[in-house]
């Protein structure tokens, strides 16, 4: 796969109440990703990155929510979400950037 296609799958790690529960049960990490990302790209993107194996991803589409201001109507953007399940052992820590 081209490196600067891998650079530009992960956009930001999602960090939310839920995102946190994932991570401490189930030994995920959430990313929000590009929304023409594939599995194997994303998969490739994190070990490239952050130096761990990655077991498995799982992705899920989140739709554009419709919002109102003062009579107009506007929509959010659509996005994807990514929930990277690494192997046992491997760990990731945003607070030192990178391998713990």
């Amino acid at each position: 796969m081209n490196q600067e296609r891998l650079m530009q799958v992960l956009l930001a790690p999602q960090v939310s109440e839920k995102a946190t529960y994932v991570a401490d049960k189930n030994e995920q990490i959430v990313f929000r990703v590009a929304t023409d990302a594939t599995k194997p790209e994303i998969k490739a993107a994190v070990e490239l990155l952050f130096k761990v194996q990655v077991d498995s991803v799982q992705v899920m589409n989140t739709h554009a929510k419709v919002k109102r201001f003062k009579g107009h109507v506007g929509r959010r953007k659509s996005w994807k979400k990514a929930f990277v399940c690494l192997k046992p052992g491997q760990e990731i820590n945003f607070a030192e950037g990178g391998n713990a």
